[in-house]
């Protein structure tokens, strides 16, 4: 017998998300560790806010829906907010139930300047770093060290001569809002010029014969047991800013003994080099003998079979960066200021470790 296609909503339900979500779904693990995460800096969620006046959308529910725009691609936080409204798995995964009214989009941009200035994300990257190590999925002794550029959220017709308030005052206002500009033969440069949009970003190039954009710098140290992310910090684009971030990343590196930092011909300069050594971190780093001076590893280090190791391994760092560019939202950013670039970039290391966690738990049962 035929049955009839006809939909009743039934006036009462008992289902829970719980149950619409299967047991071996990989979100399982990761929203376990999350929440053991947000559990631990659970006392700073409380400063953040006053104890008094309205309840406000729990920072939590916030940043585990930040989670899953990582996680899924999602393309902007109004599509996210659209997509929490039908998507049981998101709900189940932010905590709302499937009556739960879905907050508006524009909740996220009065609450991330809050988060960021008390460090939250940071927070919550150390708390997931300070779990693998629990778990002794993290290597103390080899690391390896890389950085990459991402995209800023300004238009090339944004990078403008600097302007004295006297100047502006007399310039003419734009006959357009996209209006036509011709760059040929004219020369910018960060020191003259900057971006009326987002005047963090930086003009940069990584190699000859590359366009110039408008860009910040991502850097992450990387531990050599499983690849995980054990460091991050966003910079301004500069031609020393590989470098001088990983000296800072690298001296903070938990452990008076001695470790070791792979890295490509880009870190192969003295000043690097000596820095590593002066604290007690053996450079693996790829001789650039094409050098001016030649290459600053000399051979008591690069014939060791521990430097032909780490420059094996090393290249796995930059799988991270891939991962934040096609999953995650490095390649173009749609943030501005440097600080709410940092913020996304730990938010996408930190998401790429717990995918990361996820798996190698499932391999160890």
């Amino acid at each position: 017998m035929r049955g009839a296609d006809i939909t009743q909503e039934a006036l009462f339900t008992t289902i829970k998300l719980d149950e619409l979500v299967p047991q071996d779904h990989p979100l399982r693990s990761i929203k376990i560790l999350f929440d053991q995460a947000l559990t631990n800096i659970d006392w700073k969620l409380s400063l953040i806010y006053s104890e008094r006046g309205r309840e406000s959308i729990p920072p939590e529910r916030l940043l585990r829906a930040l989670l899953l725009q990582i996680l899924f691609s999602i393309r902007s936080e109004r599509q996210l907010v659209e997509q929490i409204q039908y998507n049981m798995l998101y709900r189940w995964f932010i905590g709302l139930s499937i009556d739960d009214p879905v907050w508006d989009h524009s909740t996220f941009s009065v609450n991330r300047d809050r988060l960021i200035r008390h460090d939250v994300s940071t927070e919550l990257f150390a708390e997931v770093i300070a779990t693998a190590r629990k778990q002794q999925l993290l290597s103390n002794d080899h690391f390896s060290v890389d950085g990459t550029l991402m995209q800023a959220w300004a238009s090339q017709k944004s990078f403008r001569p600097k302007q004295s308030d006297d100047d502006q005052d007399k310039g003419e206002g734009p006959s357009g809002r996209n209006q036509e500009e011709n760059f040929r033969g004219t020369k910018r440069r960060n020191d003259t010029h900057e971006s009326t949009t987002d005047p963090d970003a930086r003009l940069f190039k990584k190699s000859k014969g590359q366009e110039a954009r408008l860009s910040f710098m991502g850097h992450t140290v990387m531990e050599n047991r499983n690849g995980l992310i054990v460091a991050t910090q966003a910079s301004l684009a500069t031609g020393t800013a590989e470098r001088d971030v990983a000296q800072g990343l690298l001296k903070a590196l938990p452990g008076a003994h001695r470790k070791t930092v792979g890295a490509d011909k880009n870190y192969d300069t003295k000043g690097f080099v000596k820095e590593c050594r002066k604290h007690r971190i053996t450079p693996h780093v790829a001789r650039n003998d094409k050098r001016s001076g030649g290459s600053a590893i000399d051979g008591r280090t690069s014939n060791k079979a521990g430097y032909a190791a780490s420059q094996i391994v090393r290249k796995r760092v930059e799988e991270p960066f891939g991962w934040g560019k096609t999953v995650g939202h490095l390649r173009q950013l749609k943030v501005r200021g440097l600080a709410k670039v940092n913020s996304v970039l730990e938010m996408t290391m930190m998401a790429y470790n717990l995918v990361r966690m996820s798996k190698l738990q499932g391999q160890s049962v």
